[in-house]
């Protein structure tokens, strides 16, 4: 049986084994001194004083060897013989000793209750009948060599019953005390799980957290924290020079808390955040908890569910509107034909038909919102549906418009709806012939088709060499109803970036070297299935 079956296991049993090898070595050292001395005279001259001589020094001899030898005892059998050994031990001395009056069976007693404090159940209770056999057959031995050890056997009944008394009681109290070790354990357990989880989930929040001392000494922040701020660490460093804005916010709300501190950027092209404090108060301490929540996700959840809301509003009344539309630009159309209008009146007539066909825009536009089918993914080789989209584009382009293609060697796939693509890089490419015809005679688009090289994905850009975005228009782009011309809609890119996202991809801005616009799109890997 392995040392497992201890009453007391680990370092509180390891203690107490030390605990009583020190006991016994006092005991044992006690008993040379008295055979070395004149103190024990009158007890020597009633008892057998040589085994009681030998005995003390074999008694403190082999104590040192087994308090050097026993030190992590592997086996329940280990710590059974030695108490068993003590036991015997220390009748043989109740014995050389003379029997009760010597005070041994005392030590009889302390010896069981330590012996069931280290052991339990039966086996302990064995050491404690060892012990009172011993006690009370021994003084039985003595009676029969000396008539006063007669009036003993009361004195020996009492302390075998004492011994009884005692591993009973030391093993209920040993057991309680175990109780209390496995349900502490059990606590700190469950405690250290749930500290574990809390930390789990505050990790992967998406709302940052952070918490600053009053020097503002970075004490926590989870990983959304590190991300909204732009940093790979941040625990133990000074936010000032990280993010004067916040810290400027902080000092704003310490000066009045009821104010709601404004949004900010914590870097260049980074998200909106709004930040919000809690004081704390940790002993003599004051710590501060920052909240810092993305506003720019909120707001285009917001932005889809206006948009949603207004596809189906336009899919309602589309009917009603766009019959009155028609008939205000036929009836335009037939007053520019009309010999008798004049060239004022015609440019009126032609200033309804043009905004009759934007107006309808608008609204083809809406509902093709509302309308939007599924994405259908298929697997395409991106190189050659690339090579026939220029082939067709270039068959219907106006004069003075140039399509360039430029795709590395191999093959290079994607997962995507071929309709959606389509839709998306007609949109991209007439914007960028349109701007580009703004700086040069005629305008022209470059398709460049590669693999990222750190990601390995599908890439495909769509350059022009127009005047670009200027930099406060450029967290706007993708925003519906964003335009930078009078004629157009604002819902192309928007529209294109939908089309990629519901196609595992992503469209992006890039500002292009040496003037104009990139727009990236990163394709999905071809074994991502949507």
């Amino acid at each position: 049986m392995s040392a497992e079956a201890l009453a007391l296991s680990g370092v509180q049993g390891r203690r107490v084994l030390r605990l009583y090898h020190l006991y016994r070595l006092a005991i044992g050292l006690v008993l040379v001194l008295l055979i070395s001395s004149d103190m024990d005279a009158q007890l020597l001259k009633l008892a057998h004083a040589e085994l009681f001589r030998y005995g003390s020094w074999f008694y403190l001899i082999l104590n040192i060897l087994v308090a050097v030898l026993v030190q992590r005892p592997k086996h329940l059998a280990q710590i059974f013989s030695l108490a068993l050994v003590d036991v015997i031990l220390l009748s043989a001395l109740f014995y050389a000793a003379g029997g009760t009056p010597s005070g041994i069976g005392n030590l009889l007693i302390v010896a069981v209750a330590i012996a069931n404090i280290l052991l339990r159940g039966r086996i302990g209770l064995l050491i404690a009948a060892v012990a009172a056999m011993g006690l009370i057959y021994l003084t039985f031995y003595l009676s029969l060599s000396r008539t006063e050890a007669s009036a003993q056997y009361v004195q020996a009944g009492a302390l075998g019953a004492l011994c009884f008394a005692a591993a009973l009681l030391l093993q209920g109290l040993t057991r309680r005390l175990q109780d209390s070790e496995s349900l502490a354990e059990q606590r700190a357990a469950d405690v250290a799980s749930l500290e574990a989880l809390n930390a789990l989930i505050l990790q992967r929040m998406r709302t940052g957290i952070l918490v600053l001392d009053e020097q503002h000494r970075v004490l926590l922040a989870n990983q959304g924290a590190l991300h909204l701020l732009g940093r790979d660490a941040l625990a133990g460093k000074i936010l000032d020079p990280h993010c004067p804005e916040l810290v400027k916010r902080l000092q704003q709300w310490r000066h009045n808390p009821t104010l709601r501190p404004s949004s900010l950027q914590a870097f260049a092209d980074g998200p909106v955040l709004q930040p919000s404090f809690i004081a704390l108060q940790r002993s003599e301490e004051r710590h501060t908890l920052v909240f810092l929540d993305d506003i720019s996700q909120i707001a285009q959840q917001a932005q889809q569910l206006k948009l949603a809301s207004l596809g189906r509003l336009t899919a309602g009344i589309a009917h009603e509107i766009r019959n009155p539309l028609g008939a205000i630009s036929h009836a335009a159309q037939l007053l520019q034909e009309s010999e008798d209008l004049q060239g004022p009146d015609q440019r009126l007539a032609q200033i309804i038909q043009d905004h009759s066909r934007r107006m309808n825009l608008v609204i083809e536009n809406v509902l093709q919102l509302s309308r939007r089918r599924q994405a259908e993914p298929q697997l395409l080789d991106l190189k050659y549906w690339l090579h026939r989209f220029a082939s067709e584009f270039r068959g219907s382009a106006a004069p003075g418009q140039t399509l360039h293609l430029e795709t590395q060697s191999g093959t290079v796939q994607t997962r995507m709806d071929p309709h959606q693509l389509t839709q998306v890089l007609t949109n991209l490419v007439q914007n960028g012939l349109r701007y580009s015809a703004h700086n040069h005679p005629r305008g022209q688009v470059w398709l460049k088709l590669f693999r990222d090289e750190s990601s390995d994905l599908p890439v495909l850009e769509v350059l022009d060499d127009g005047p670009g975005v200027a930099p406060e228009q450029l967290q706007h782009i993708f925003e519906p109803f964003f335009t930078t011309e009078n004629k157009g809609t604002g819902l192309g890119l928007y529209i294109s970036r939908e089309l990629c996202e519901s196609n595992q991809a992503r469209l992006d801005y890039k500002p292009r070297e040496g003037g104009g616009s990139c727009f990236r799109i990163t394709f999905a890997h071809p074994r991502k299935l949507s």
